[in-house]
């Protein structure tokens, strides 16, 4: 099974079956596959050939789905681009990617190798290009898609998935969530994001429904749940505390939803009650990776625990989740044995399976280093219960996720370094109710020099991603330090929680 068959078994079972609810567009599969088919024609006529990179910077829409299945049928790989990224991000980017073509939406005003704008112009190019398309079958372990994360250097690293990969994952999650042609998937968090890209695949490889939203707003949200009568989607924790807050929250129709997946920040009990309060339907957390498709959780109860009281049926359903689908987990000592399995011992969660990456792109060093024995070293720390479920406790690396964004605090301490006024810094993620985790710098000025809190932060916005941008800036006079006059995160992360001083 390859990426592009999937789209082709989905044509040939239910041809007038609806495909794409784009806003007033309806694509049934038949149109899909068309047009998917024009694309590829298109592409191939830019010169993009088999394993060449094709990126996609676009908001979530129809042309998404489209591009993901076209890049599959030509052989070429699909490199979505992160659409909030600043343009030395997204430069740095299309360089390591060696991107031949790039799909582009109109309002993304990016210089870039091929560009194919989204509008009148794409529309043009499919109608110049309409035909049939043969795809020659990829192999298993040819890379689909090339997704990048941003690296502790501050340089962002590639990700390769392979056809194997992604398939695996649809496979699985078919069969884990029970995805048939009556599901409607709400695309609501980014495309350009695994967390919920899969579903592409997964969706299509079923005959169901996508129902897209440009870019996530909580009420706009909330009218496609009901409008489109989704069945199923996955969101941030930030996206759900948003839509529960709303004021329309209560009077939308949800009915049709039987399942919200949560996944990508930390979420609270208490948000996990209201959200089953308010949409009434099934709930589980999902954890996972770019490097891993990316489910390597989920929190599904099983039949089992289905007579427990609810509030222990509550306290599962807020763990990381026990193994999806053919992932293999472990979680390890620092002497590399599995720890017991009572809750309590916290070890590293190991991963391997079909779904994991072959390693990093053009990065053997890299390779070498986050896998063990064929396991791939995740860096979150864990316990985990009898049942095989998982609850995570610490990462490993400084890693902050904010609104289901990941950022290294490297590449932001980074940005704050190259300001002229700054001698020495250091950021952590600290709770936030709303986004999960929140950005705080604590910066050390240098003598004689001045500068303030929007001052620095208009100097992250420059170079950065807004939401890489701290939200908080404090000034002290030196950073707390280990014994070993290493910067002290933990130390750190105490000092940034007091409140400011008056």
């Amino acid at each position: 099974m390859d990426v592009w068959s999937l789209l082709e078994g989905a044509r040939e079972r239910a041809p007038q079956g609806l495909a794409v609810a784009d806003g007033p567009r309806r694509l049934a599969y038949g149109e899909l596959h068309r047009r998917a088919s024009a694309l590829a024609r298109a592409l191939a006529a830019r010169g993009v050939a088999r394993g060449d990179r094709v990126a996609i910077l676009a908001w979530n829409g129809a042309e998404y789905v489209e591009a993901t299945f076209a890049a599959a049928g030509l052989g070429a790989v699909l490199v979505p681009v992160n659409a909030r990224l600043a343009d030395p991000e997204v430069a740095a980017i299309l360089g390591l990617a060696g991107a031949r073509a790039a799909i582009v939406s109109p309002d993304l005003a990016r210089e870039v190798p091929g560009v194919l704008r989204i509008g009148p112009e794409y529309e043009a190019e499919l109608a110049r290009h309409a035909g049939p398309w043969t795809a020659e079958p990829a192999a298993p372990d040819e890379v689909a898609h090339l997704y990048f994360t941003s690296g502790t250097t501050g340089l962002p690293k590639g990700v390769p998935l392979t056809h194997r990969n992604v398939c695996a994952h649809a496979r699985a999650a078919v069969a884990e969530l029970g995805l048939a042609a009556s599901d409607v998937w709400a695309h609501l968090a980014p495309m350009f994001h695994l967390a919920d890209a899969w579903a592409t695949l997964a969706i299509t490889q079923v005959g169901g429904v996508h129902a897209t939203l440009p870019k996530f707003d909580a009420g706009a949200a909330l009218a496609l749940i009901e409008r489109e009568r989704v069945t199923i989607t996955n969101l941030v924790p930030t996206m759900l505390a948003r839509m529960v807050a709303h004021p329309e929250a209560d009077a939308r129709d949800y009915r049709s939803l039987r399942l919200l997946l949560s996944g990508g920040a930390p979420i609270a009990p208490a948000l996990v009650e209201r959200v089953i309060g308010t949409f009434r339907c099934e709930y589980a957390q999902t954890y996972g990776m770019t490097e891993t498709s990316p489910y390597l959780t989920i929190s599904l109860l099983r039949e089992s625990m289905r007579a427990l009281p609810p509030a222990e049926q509550l306290r599962i359903r807020c763990r990381t989740g026990r193994a999806f689908g053919p992932v293999e987990l472990r979680v390890v000592g620092d002497d590399g044995s599995d720890v017991p399995r009572d809750d309590r011992t916290v070890g590293e969660i190991l991963a391997r399976g079909e779904t994991v990456t072959p390693g990093y792109w053009l990065d053997e060093a890299a390779t070498r280093a986050a896998f063990r024995d064929g396991w791939l070293a995740t860096g979150d720390l864990a316990v985990i219960d009898a049942e095989g479920y998982l609850a995570i406790v610490d990462r490993k690396k400084d890693v902050v996720k904010t609104g289901g964004e990941t950022v290294y605090t490297t590449e932001v301490e980074n940005a704050l370094h190259a300001h002229p006024a700054v001698v020495e810094v250091a950021v952590v993620g600290l709770p936030d109710a709303d986004l999960g985790e929140r950005i705080v710098a604590a910066v050390v000025l240098r003598e004689g020099a001045s500068a303030d809190a929007e001052e620095l932060r208009r100097a992250c916005r420059a170079v950065l991603a807004g939401f890489k941008v701290p939200r908080e800036v404090r000034f002290v006079n030196e950073l707390p330090r280990t014994g070993s006059g290493k910067v002290s995160k933990r130390l750190l992360r105490e000092l940034c929680a007091r409140p400011r001083a008056p």
